[in-house]
């Protein structure tokens, strides 16, 4: 199973986490880094540190998602009440 199926149903990434699902999905498609870098419009160091979780633009960001035909969608991170009440319940292990 590639690292984009493994993170599919992860609600919120750490910068290094998104870097290695675009690396995934770059791959995924065939494509180098510099092949990315040219259609996103940046350098490939750029997407070499954009994949290693590093501090680019939010601008740097979207362009490689938009090369690579993807976009960000925001999603409410926190637990609903039954799961909640579901981890609260839990019973202790002895």
């Amino acid at each position: 199973m590639n690292e984009i199926a493994d993170m599919s149903n992860q609600t919120s990434f750490n910068p290094r986490e998104l870097g290695r699902a675009l690396r995934a999905e770059r791959r995924a498609l065939g494509l180098t880094q510099r092949a990315l870098a040219e259609s996103a419009g940046y350098r490939r160091q750029t997407i070499v540190d954009l994949e290693a979780g590093r501090n680019v633009s939010v601008q740097t960001l979207f362009a490689a998602l938009s090369a690579l035909g993807k976009g960000l969608r925001l999603m409410d991170a926190r637990p609903d009440p039954d799961q909640l009440s579901s981890l609260l319940d839990a019973p202790d292990e002895d």
